[in-house]
C-alpha cells in the first residue's frame, strides 16, 4: 500500500495561522498528512474520517501525539455535534481537504478506479447500503441520466444511461468503464468514464449535500478570527464552497431592484482569498494527484 501525499500541505498550516495548543479540526482526516502538520506546530487536532480504513492508519501514524489528537469514525455532516462532545467548540480553524486517498483510488475493491476491475460500490463508508451497483442495476433510466449530467457535468449523459439500461446487469468497475468509453469514446488523455465514475461516487456518497451541511455548522463552531479552508477538486465543490463563502460574506443578500435592505442578513465571514490557491508546478511534478486542487480560505468575523 502506497503512502497518501497530502496536498497544499504547507499552504494548509499557513493558512489556518496554527499556534500551540490552539484547537483544529480535520474534517477529512485521511490518513493524517495534514493533520500530523498542525500538530507539528504544536496545535490539537479532532480528526474526524468516514472511513475506518483511513482512521486505522492515521492512528497508527500519529500515535506518537498522544492526547494532543482525538480521532473519530464519523461523517463530517455532524461536525457541530461531533466537535460538541469532543470539546472542540469553539475552534481555531476547520479543515476540508475533498480529494480521495490515492489508497482509497488504488484499492480494487472499493470500486472507485476504472482502470482495475472491482466491484461496483464506490462507498467512503463501507457499511452503507446504498453502492453505485444499485445505483446502475436499479436506478431508472432518467434518475441515471440526471445524476450523470448533474454531479459529472457529461454532455452524453443520456446516451450513457440508456446504454446501461441495455446492458443490465453491470456487475464490475470495468464493465462500466468499458461500456461508457464506446458511447464517449477517447479524446485526449482523460479516460472517458471520468465523468460518469465521478457523478456515480457524488451521488452513493451524498458528497455535495454533505459538504453544503458541514459548512453551515462550520459556522457555528468557528471562534472569533477562526478560519476555515477548504480544498476542492472538481468544479461542483468548488462552485459550492465559492458561492456558500461570498453568501456569508455579504452584508446584504437582497435582489439588485430592491430599493433598500430588508432581508437583516449579517456577514459572518471575510474573504481572505478571493481567487484560489492552487499547488505550485514542483508540487503538481511531485504529487500529479494534485493539480486540480484549489484552496479557498475564509475567516470567521
Amino acid at each position: 500500500m502506497s503512502s497518501h501525499i497530502p496536498v497544499l500541505i504547507n499552504e494548509v498550516v499557513e493558512a489556518l495561522q496554527v499556534t500551540p495548543e490552539s484547537r483544529y479540526v480535520d474534517c477529512t482526516l485521511g490518513e493524517g498528512g495534514h493533520t500530523a502538520a498542525i500538530l507539528e506546530r504544536g496545535g490539537r487536532v479532532l480528526g474526524i474520517d468516514i472511513d475506518p480504513k483511513a482512521i486505522e492508519i492515521a492512528r497508527n501514524k500519529l500515535a506518537s501525539y498522544g492526547d494532543r489528537v482525538i480521532l473519530i469514525n464519523k461523517n463530517f455532516e455532524d461536525l457541530e455535534s461531533i466537535c460538541s462532545s469532543s470539546g472542540f467548540n469553539p475552534t481555531s480553524g476547520i479543515l476540508f481537504d475533498l480529494g480521495m486517498s490515492s489508497n482509497q483510488i488504488s484499492d480494487p475493491h472499493r470500486g472507485f478506479s476504472f482502470n482495475s476491475e472491482g466491484p461496483l460500490k464506490m462507498c467512503f463508508d463501507p457499511y452503507q447500503e446504498l453502492t453505485a451497483e444499485t445505483i446502475v442495476n436499479d436506478y431508472p433510466e432518467n434518475e441515471i441520466a440526471e445524476i450523470i449530467k448533474s454531479y459529472g457535468e457529461e454532455p452524453k449523459s443520456k446516451a450513457i444511461a440508456k446504454a446501461i439500461i441495455k446492458n443490465r446487469p453491470i456487475n464490475t468497475t470495468t464493465e462500466l468503464a468499458s461500456l461508457v468509453a464506446r458511447i464517449v469514446g477517447y479524446r485526449g488523455r482523460i479516460h472517458p468514464a471520468t465523468r460518469t465514475f465521478q457523478a456515480i461516487r457524488i451521488a452513493v456518497n451524498r458528497e455535495l449535500e454533505r459538504i453544503k451541511s458541514a459548512l453551515q455548522q462550520a459556522m457555528h463552531i468557528l471562534a472569533a478570527s477562526g478560519r476555515l479552508v477548504v480544498i476542492s477538486f472538481h468544479s461542483l465543490e468548488d462552485r459550492l464552497v465559492k458561492d456558500y463563502f461570498r453568501w456569508e460574506s455579504q452584508k446584504c443578500v437582497c435582489p439588485p431592484q430592491t430599493p433598500m435592505c430588508i432581508c437583516n442578513h449579517q456577514a459572518r465571514i471575510k474573504l481572505i482569498t478571493r481567487r484560489v490557491i492552487t499547488p505550485s508546478d514542483a508540487e503538481v511534478r511531485a504529487n500529479p494527484l494534485s493539480r486540480s486542487a484549489k484552496m479557498r480560505i475564509a475567516e470567521r468575523i
